[in-house]
């Protein structure tokens, strides 16, 4: 059944890439003109990559990517398992000149469809719900960090998901889960996050939601030392309805200031 999930996931993914492309939330033409897109949390945590070989799971169509790259000096490649994603990242990183690699492959399937290890395994926001099984995902992660290297994630707070997301929502209501039930949250919503009223064909999906320590212990269970764990009282996105951005550029609640955690990161290092 899970790959019955995966499937319709990444049916959905396919059509959000030409939604997304387009949105006024990725503004691609700002990207391609020079703005940096990486956030202050990642860039200080994993310090000087330049020259480092980095890999990105989960990339999307690849603009933290090609960041990583053009602005930081990493060398990349990123992987989706939406066709049209990789698609669009490569065409992203051909006509800007980027020197990067894109694959396209389930994360599950990733060591039989790419060689080598990595200084940098890295993955961030809005990643770890769509998969259903934490254990084999930081085994495959784990896989792909050359000794001595790094896994970094930076990602929503597990319980800022436990809130009802709903459009005009204004306080916290508990609506979802926060431990993983025994089937996925079906969700059958229109439009994306990125543009709430674009048509779907492909609306049905499946989240699976992972508590923090299910997500540390599959970490810690793949042979990978905790550098550390950070909790933050902001986001670096407004994925919930009653949150602010603030001079600073952070997303805060708009009430319960500093209550809730709505990130996290973790750094973590594959010892000899």
């Amino acid at each position: 059944m899970a790959n019955e999930y995966l499937e319709a996931n990444r049916k959905h993914w396919d059509e959000a890439v030409a939604i997304h492309a387009a949105s006024e939330f990725y503004d691609v033409a700002s990207f391609k003109a020079g703005e940096k897109r990486l956030k202050p949390v990642e860039l200080a945590e994993l310090g000087d990559v330049r020259g480092k070989s980095l890999l990105h799971l989960q990339c999307h169509f690849g603009i933290d990517t090609l960041c990583w790259a053009r602005d930081e000096g990493a060398v990349v490649t990123g992987i989706d398992f939406s066709e049209a994603a990789v698609a669009q990242a490569r065409s992203l990183a051909a006509e800007l000149g980027i020197d990067a690699r894109f694959v396209c492959s389930n994360i599950y399937d990733l060591p039989r469809n790419l060689d080598g290890q990595f200084d940098i395994v890295f993955t961030s926001y809005g990643v770890v719900g769509w998969l259903p099984d934490m254990g084999e995902w930081a085994r495959v992660a784990a896989h792909f960090v050359k000794v001595g290297g790094t896994f970094y994630i930076a990602e929503f707070h597990p319980f800022a998901w436990v809130f009802d997301d709903a459009p005009g929502v204004t306080d916290l209501e508990v609506r979802y889960p926060y431990f993983a039930p025994p089937e996925p949250i079906a969700m059958d919503e229109a439009g994306t996050y990125a543009d709430r009223d674009a048509p779907l064909e492909h609306r049905k999906t499946y989240w699976f939601p992972h508590s923090l320590g299910e997500i540390v212990s599959a970490l810690i269970d793949a042979g990978l030392r905790i550098d550390h764990l950070h909790e933050f009282p902001f986001s670096t996105y407004q994925f919930l309805p009653f949150t602010e951005r603030r001079d600073d550029r952070k997303v805060y609640l708009t009430k319960h200031d500093g209550s809730v955690p709505l990130l996290f990161s973790i750094k973590a290092t594959k010892p000899a």
